[in-house]
């Protein structure tokens, strides 16, 4: 009996974790794809490829000339296109297919957001006084502030920034979590942070600059996440063993 073919849409803590869970199992061949953003990616217990398809229509191609039978797109949650490529390339091939979703954060009492859609929204919710901003959205859209040059700015990225903002008073903190409450605490404070401008991205790795804001009475600028793509969904690492058990391959399970 062949193994089965799965290719895991990557680049997140659950897509690792998945993986990690899915390695040992005999019956399985475990592809996971990244889209080769970060220069060092931490290391992953199946094989990797890296870079993206083509689009919808080219990993569409790839399902077929690979033989997968089920897709599991563990991308970030602020990873739309390719999450709805995902979606319509599962539709195009018939293969088996779900989204690996963490859930989103939701304000609790003490918190101070201002809820917005995109980042230019974000950049206009900073107001136009000078603030000391602290940037925690990653490199990738980080430039749309450059449209904002009064503020004062403390970006942090696992990789720099490039090209520099072209930004007068900015700063750079090159740092991977999980993060750590005391220690966001220490960066808010020694940077003299007024507002945090952060993505719902959800999970536990990032969420320590939140609590980290509330209890210093932080404003934090929170950018929505886009509506999902059109694909079933699962919201844990757990619940995904399942959903490759019970329904992408039942005959397959440990031991069967």
């Amino acid at each position: 009996m062949g193994r089965n073919r799965i290719l895991i849409l990557g680049g997140t803590t659950e897509a690792r974790k998945l993986a990690e869970a899915l390695a040992g199992r005999a019956e399985l061949d475990v592809l996971l794809s990244l889209a080769g953003r970060t220069a060092t990616p931490l290391p992953h217990p199946v094989p990797v490829r890296s870079g993206g398809f083509g689009g919808a229509d080219g990993l569409a191609r790839f399902i077929v000339q690979e033989g997968i039978e089920l897709l599991v797109d563990a991308t970030h949650p602020f990873a739309p296109r390719i999450s709805a490529n995902a979606a319509e390339a599962v539709a195009k091939t018939g293969i088996a297919g779900f989204a690996l979703r963490r859930p989103a954060w939701e304000s609790v009492s003490g918190d101070r957001w201002i809820s917005v859609a995109d980042m230019p929204e974000a950049v206009k919710a900073l107001g136009a006084s000078p603030r000391r901003v602290f940037l925690a959205i990653g490199r990738q859209e980080a430039h749309h502030f450059n449209a904002a040059p009064q503020h004062d700015y403390l970006v942090r990225s696992v990789d720099p920034v490039d090209p520099p903002l072209q930004l007068q008073r900015v700063s750079y903190v090159l740092s991977m979590g999980p993060f750590h409450l005391e220690d966001e605490k220490r960066l808010l404070t020694e940077h003299g942070i007024e507002v945090i401008v952060a993505k719902n991205s959800g999970g536990d790795a990032t969420y320590a600059k939140i609590e980290a804001a509330r209890e210093l009475g932080i404003e934090v600028v929170m950018i929505r996440r886009a509506l999902p793509a059109n694909m079933e969904a699962v919201d844990s690492v757990a619940a995904a063993l399942r959903h490759v058990d019970q329904v992408a391959f039942p005959a397959a399970k440990r031991g069967v």
